[in-house]
């Protein structure tokens, strides 16, 4: 009995340390096919809430100016601030989308 327990209790605490670390190596980045319109209205939305200077004319981030790679820095912000990676428009990578001397959140 006290086995089990043990056990339980160790795979809670992974359990934890794990989700607790899956923001830090999780980013969320655009769909490749999401439309533009929501990705539009997403960027729009987000960068009326949070600071988007990386994403604007001179900022680190705002080459190459498309909107696809501008959505994705506005959906990993936002990621950053809620813990939510936008289902209808982005999708959670484990694989870091910075760089040059462009660094997502």
């Amino acid at each position: 009995m006290v086995n089990s327990s043990l056990f339980v209790f160790g795979f809670l605490i992974c359990i934890f340390v794990c989700s607790t670390c899956e923001a830090q190596d999780t980013w969320c980045v655009a769909q490749g096919p999401a439309p533009d319109d929501k990705l539009q209205s997403f960027l729009d939305s987000t960068c009326a809430q949070y600071n988007c200077a990386d994403i604007q004319p001179g900022g680190s981030c705002f080459e190459p100016n498309t909107l696809h790679n501008h959505a994705s820095y506005a959906l990993d912000l936002a990621f950053r601030n809620t813990g939510d990676c936008n289902a209808d428009i982005g999708t959670p990578s484990v694989t870091d989308p910075s760089f040059g001397n462009c660094h997502y959140p």
